[in-house]
């Protein structure tokens, strides 16, 4: 068999690790593997190049993906589609791999329906926001390094007791805020759908200063659009008087070596993958439920989810008093 591989939409750290185990898997049972160079554009313009135990040597401890990625918005077209199947056939491609999120998912849905090519998806978006898996490669990475820098900005805003407004990623998903509010101890997390209680955010600052703290952590998801903590330091200026200093930690949580956790799960995830197609199962997704590897019907993993992180709220909010 011939396998095809690609990584979609936002990178990833442990993207290198799944691709590593994809093609190691392969090999060991006797069948090749087809990189496809950044995502569902490089499969439209035939971006193909096989892979060996070489191509993936050294590579599981570096951020990012060697494949590469893009945004592919031709791949909403079904005549695009319908020339990526052609492509991969007259390749002698089988099957399909996808590393991505929800929108890698729904372009590898869609493949599947409309043409019967066979596809397997691996999660791989440091949101962990994705229908039916408890985890999505990446996540743990792009937490420990936000909980790295909110470690840094502490030892600053004590100095100069100050409060800092911390924007963490996600766009629509809870989790990383979730998780790094709760290990930073943040005085407060504000999420993306919340509305923002300015109020209770200044009445938790004063309590503080009120038993001798001179400094607050204020964790802020990103929601659809980057930059939100800009306006809520100009409100609690205009409003509350209160100053508050913005930083904005970005792209740095999407890069960088990828933790054991990350490196562990996408190592399984690849290998079952492979694992998948070789045994004849098509339009799966690799999955943790339940703490276990495994697998899902694509079909019940191409939805955003933001309930993963959600039992934690209460959690925060006891232990940020």
């Amino acid at each position: 068999m011939k396998i095809g591989l690609l990584s979609s939409g936002g990178d990833a750290p442990g993207m290198n690790c799944a691709i590593r185990a994809v093609v190691r898997t392969a090999i060991f049972h006797g069948h090749s593997v087809v990189g496809i160079k950044r995502g569902y554009a490089g499969l439209l313009r035939g971006e193909f190049e096989n892979m060996t135990l070489s191509s993936v040597g050294n590579i599981i401890q570096r951020g990012g993906t060697i494949l590469q990625t893009s945004r592919c918005p031709e791949w909403m077209k079904p005549e695009y589609r319908t020339k990526a199947a052609e492509l991969m056939r007259a390749q002698g491609i089988d099957a399909l791999i996808v590393i991505g999120g929800d929108g890698s998912f729904n372009g590898a849905n869609a493949l599947y329906k409309e043409h019967g090519f066979p596809v397997i998806g691996i999660p791989g978006t440091i949101d962990n926001d994705i229908s039916n898996t408890e985890y999505t490669i990446g996540f743990d990475t792009a937490v420990q390094t936000a909980i790295e820098a909110i470690d840094r900005i502490r030892d600053t805003a004590h100095s100069h007791a100050r409060t800092f407004l911390v924007e963490v990623m996600g766009r629509n998903s809870s989790a990383i805020a979730l998780k790094v509010g709760v290990c930073t101890g943040a005085e407060n997390i504000l999420l993306p759908h919340d509305q923002i209680p300015l109020q209770k955010i200044v009445d938790d600052i004063k309590r503080g200063v009120a038993r001798g703290k001179d400094s607050s952590i204020v964790v802020v998801a990103e929601g659809p659009v980057a930059g939100r903590s800009y306006q809520i330091q100009q409100d609690l200026k205009n409003s509350h008087g209160l100053d508050a200093h913005v930083c904005i930690l970005g792209h740095i949580q999407r890069g960088g070596s990828p933790t054991s956790n990350d490196r562990f799960i996408a190592s399984q995830m690849g290998s079952l993958a492979v694992e998948a197609i070789i045994s004849g199962q098509t339009s799966k997704v690799t999955v943790v439920q339940n703490g276990t590897v495994k697998l899902e019907e694509l079909a019940n993993c191409v939805l955003k989810n933001d309930v993963s992180f959600s039992e934690f709220k209460a959690l925060a909010e006891k232990l940020s008093i």
